[in-house]
């Protein structure tokens, strides 16, 4: 496995505020994995060689129209993976540089915590961006969960918050979930604006964008627009209690896996729109019920090939696990497999 399971210190405000196995707790509505995700220990990252790809040749491009359209899983810091990732896709050179002329690039969120280089991530996604723009296709990304968390953990810190089952922090939740201290102390005003004005869902090519797999949107409006403009009027009037609540619904997961997925996919499709809905947020391991082991050998960690595709094909998975020794995934669509 490339990291530990073991939780870093929590305050003693967290303590009194969660209630999960090992004796820490999660926030009202969070919804944990059977063992939930792996955290690094802080000051103690692995950081795992990665070998570089042979050069890519460059993405083709159709210069009468829209170019390729790509998605990114959830990165978690690990920006060595990403890059190798972006270069396999030929999206980037060798330098890291953007060679994909108009391609459209989407990141489904969830950049930071866990994995060594959060900040790096964001600083490459922002560059990119602009590269992309510059050539004529573009790089975007969509609020996750762990956006709102460490945004709230930036404004609000120790800060009580109602959860609804006694007191709890953003900055207890973010320990909890993986945060890392050479993230918070590199985080700066830019990457806190950049976040807090992130869509939170997007269409494209009858696919429609999404971080958590939940029907939480439903929440916050009745179409694409209504959902972004509440999200980030949320963020703006900066409360606290309604920050906290936000995150607590983007922390929520699974509602496609079970006999009722399909469904619950139709309604969010036939609110927002799409044919078929694209997310991160629950790695595919544990969507398959693969879960892996802290004391597994080395080499042994769950096997992710690509996206899982599942809710009578409606749902495609894209967070390939890469905090458990999975893949990070950098795939085109439609896909054609």
């Amino acid at each position: 496995m490339r990291e530990s399971a073991a939780h870093g210190p929590v305050p003693p405000a967290a303590t009194a505020s969660f209630d999960a196995p090992g004796g820490l707790a999660e926030p009202e509505g969070y919804t944990p994995t059977q063992r939930d995700l792996p955290v690094i220990n802080r000051g103690d990252t692995v950081q795992v060689p990665v070998t570089p790809a042979p050069a890519p040749a460059p993405v083709l491009n159709n210069p009468e129209g829209p170019g390729p359209l790509f998605v990114v899983g959830d990165v978690h810091g690990y920006l060595e993976e990403l890059l190798a990732a972006l270069r396999a896709q030929g999206i980037i050179d060798a330098e890291g540089q953007w060679i994909a002329g108009n391609t459209r690039l989407w990141f489904l969120g969830d950049f930071t915590d866990r994995g060594p280089d959060g900040i790096g991530v964001i600083d490459t996604v922002m560059r990119l961006s602009a590269e992309a723009a510059a050539a004529g296709g573009y790089c975007k990304a969509l609020m996750g969960n762990h956006e709102l968390l460490l945004l709230g953990a930036k404004r609000f810190g120790d800060t009580p918050v109602n959860s609804g089952a006694g007191t709890a922090t953003f900055q207890a939740a973010w320990l909890l979930n993986g945060g890392q201290k050479t993230d918070m102390e590199r985080l700066e005003d830019h990457h806190l604006q950049w976040m807090a004005r992130l869509d939170a869902m997007e269409e494209e090519d009858g696919h429609l964008l999404v971080h958590s797999d939940t029907t939480a949107y439903l929440d916050y409006g009745d179409s694409i627009e209504a959902v972004n403009d509440t999200v980030r009027e949320t963020l703006t009037r900066n409360d606290a209690n309604e920050c906290w609540d936000l995150f607590r619904k983007f922390t929520k997961r699974f509602a496609f896996r079970d006999d009722n997925g399909a469904d619950a996919v139709r309604e969010l499709l036939n609110v927002y729109g799409g044919t078929r809905i694209v997310h991160g947020h629950s790695p595919i391991p544990y969507l398959l019920g693969e879960v892996g082991s802290e004391e597994a050998e080395e080499g042994t960690g769950p096997v992710v090939e690509g996206p899982h595709v599942y809710a009578d094909g409606l749902a495609i998975a894209m967070d390939g696990g890469v905090t458990m020794a999975g893949k990070l995934l950098v795939r085109p669509l439609p896909l054609t497999a």
